[in-house]
């Protein structure tokens, strides 16, 4: 009687490279997420200063419940967002009318807040991108050139520029969504 053919081992049928079981140090998570993190809340708050230090909380109570997150980049981006509003409330009157953006004076203490952490995002979303892309931004919204003057500028064509742009706003729209943050209907 021939014998039954040996089975595979189930780590050979399934071998799709090394498989990583050990948890990311807290260690690599800051200094893959400090910078991001520095910026979504300098986004938020405006105060490179108090960012630093809301920063600094969230990647210590990180520490603390290390155990128990499963997913330290999210929860690390939430903590940021939820400390840097509740900064904003408690320090409201540290901020001038002179220093607030016309758009915060005339919004109630919910608006405000809710544009605050949009504009945080948005410049953290932008902060991402690529040096062209973030000209392109610049140029056509920092500046308010038009596309002709653009294409001079950059060397691209007219409607490339147009093209660019478009897919660049589509591109952060879906971003922003993705992260919660909807339009001014809600």
């Amino acid at each position: 009687m021939n014998p039954a053919p040996a089975a595979a081992e189930p780590s050979a049928v399934l071998s799709f490279g090394p498989m990583k079981t050990e948890k990311t140090s807290l260690r690599e998570v800051f200094e893959a997420e400090e910078s991001p993190l520095l910026r979504f809340a300098h986004g938020i708050l405006g105060r490179r200063e108090v960012a630093e230090d809301i920063v600094q909380e969230a990647f210590l109570r990180l520490h603390s419940h290390w155990e128990e997150v499963a997913n330290p980049r999210a929860w690390l981006f939430r903590t940021v967002r939820n400390l840097a509003l509740n900064h904003l409330r408690d320090h409201k009157r540290e901020v001038s009318s002179e220093e607030s953006p016309e758009w915060a004076i005339e919004a109630g203490p919910t608006d405000q807040l809710a544009r605050m952490e949009a504009a945080g995002a948005v410049r953290m979303l932008i902060a991402e991108l690529s040096t062209d892309d973030r000209t392109l931004l610049l140029l056509k919204y920092g500046e308010d050139l038009k596309y002709e003057q653009i294409s001079k500028q950059t060397g691209l064509s007219v409607g490339n520029v147009g093209y660019k742009l478009h897919h660049l706003l589509k591109g952060l729209g879906a971003s922003l969504r993705r992260m919660g943050v909807e339009g001014p209907e809600g």
